[in-house]
């Protein structure tokens, strides 16, 4: 992997949208030069073909992203995968219509466009097929040996199996403390000398998963192993990299004290509210009829009022009335007590259910972006009872109020809708790391990763 913007990109995943870039550059040339122009004439850029192509191009691989197509989840099951290309290169068409409609002379005529985006269709595809088994040659993957047996190892162990296909491949388990073997006893790998161990297994790097790595850690053999050219991690970087989220069970977050992200200096927040202002302006133009129809049916269903306000803890711990939507019965908390919603909840209506479903009950919002108390990018608020709670059980839950609440967050891309304290203690995961994290390249990354979550509605309730 590589490191690009804070985050951790897979390099087969650069080199898929790279292929990715060639077919569609490739299908949309073949299909001018066979419609109405030469292929000189393509590639000379007469009449602006070339420049066509570069805008089909660029516009169609953001649309293939919001469509989880560079994720390795998403690469399993062929017909889940085409319907998802094919998703992507419906909104490519639909982004396409509008910029030609505002810039005339980018326009491509349908008889090259609609057989470009089928033959897309399939050259897309089968790079997948070719990524899906590069990635899976034991060869091409890093080779890890792991020193510990205890839980932190059983954890890699798991990721392994999990993360079809893995980026690494465990060599072995070495026993380095003195505690209960937790992994497969057939991978338990002893020896006297870890660096020849290290050596003989011919490991790219190595990942301390101990227990007590301060009391246990054989320094200056890691020392050697870095003089030596082979990489170190401890398990919180491991699992930041391969999973895209942080440990939450430190008592001391080295990551909170030494990283930039969740410091942004005035010309970064100034940067950042700019981009909030800019996107919710230009959302809530765009919505505006979706919300108006909204607004009428939820108000004819029941006669009930349009919006619900409710207190959510911000910035900083400060307490601030969220606006949305009201998809509930009038009198769904009469009692008074903060409750997560459930499958099926009684208490939502017809209407409601609706607009949970494809997330319309979040937009309003952006009323709450635009007046300063939230970012249209962050972890989402909850109401002060339930944080409460959830301090009590996750003594770290508070550092995610460094940064400003927002409508969608990293862990709402990542993780289906939380409604329990285990729910809640592996979304956390994913907000600490964007707050360490945060940056505006990662906040353009989840807003067109949203688009997935609204179309792909996953675990809503």
């Amino acid at each position: 992997m590589i490191r690009v913007f804070n985050m951790f990109v897979p390099t087969s995943f650069l080199f898929l949208a790279l292929a990715d870039a060639g077919v569609l550059a490739s299908a949309m040339i073949l299909c001018l030069s066979l419609s109405y122009a030469t292929l000189d004439i393509v590639l000379t850029n007469q009449e602006g073909h070339l420049h066509q192509t570069i805008v089909f191009t660029a516009m169609t691989i953001p649309c293939l992203f919001m469509m989880g197509l560079y994720e390795r989840k998403y690469l399993l099951t062929i017909k889940v995968l085409y319907l998802r290309i094919l998703i992507g290169l419906g909104l490519s068409f639909l982004c396409l219509m509008t910029i030609f409609y505002v810039v005339p002379g980018s326009r491509i005529w349908m008889s090259a466009l609609f057989p470009a985006l089928a033959l897309a269709s399939v050259g897309l595809l089968g790079n997948r097929a070719v990524v899906t088994r590069i990635a899976s040659i034991q060869s091409l993957k890093n080779r890890v040996l792991v020193l510990g047996t205890g839980p932190q190892a059983q954890r890699i162990e798991r990721a392994e199996r999990e993360l079809r296909p893995a980026n690494f491949i465990v060599l072995g388990f070495a026993p380095v403390e003195p505690c209960a073997t937790c992994v497969t006893e057939s991978r338990v790998v002893r020896a006297n000398d870890l660096l020849s161990l290290c050596e003989t297994l011919n490991a790219d790097e190595v990942v301390v998963a101990l227990e007590h790595p301060e009391q246990s850690v054989p320094r200056e053999t890691l020392l050697q192993f870095r003089l030596r050219g082979i990489r170190i991690l401890d398990t919180a970087t491991f699992f930041e990299r391969e999973f895209g989220q942080l440990e939450i069970d430190r008592p001391y977050p080295n990551w909170l004290l030494f990283s930039n992200g969740s410091t942004m200096g005035r010309f970064e927040t100034a940067v950042k509210r700019t981009f909030d202002i800019t996107v919710s302006l230009g959302f809530l133009l765009f919505a505006l009829p979706l919300l108006c129809f909204t607004a009428l049916a939820v108000k004819l269903e029941d006669g009930g009022p349009i919006f619900y306000r409710q207190e959510r803890v911000g910035l900083n711990g400060r307490k601030f009335s969220v606006i949305k939507f009201r998809s509930m019965r009038v009198d769904a908390e009469k009692d008074g007590v903060a409750r997560w919603a459930s499958v099926d909840d009684p208490r939502v209506t017809f209407i409601g259910g609706i607009i949970r479903k494809i997330r319309i009950d979040e937009i309003p919002q952006i009323f709450n972006v635009l007046s300063g108390e939230m970012s249209f990018v962050g972890p989402r608020p909850e109401r002060p009872s339930i944080v409460n709670d959830l301090v009590k059980d996750m003594s770290c839950y508070p550092y995610r109020h460094i940064v400003k609440p927002g409508i969608t967050g990293w862990a709402q891309v990542n993780y289906p809708y939380g409604a329990s304290i285990a729910d809640a203690r592996e979304k956390l995961k994913f907000d600490l790391y964007y707050v360490k994290n945060c940056s505006l390249m990662l906040d353009l990354i989840i807003l067109l990763q949203t688009v997935r979550v609204v179309i792909w509605p996953q675990g809503v309730r």
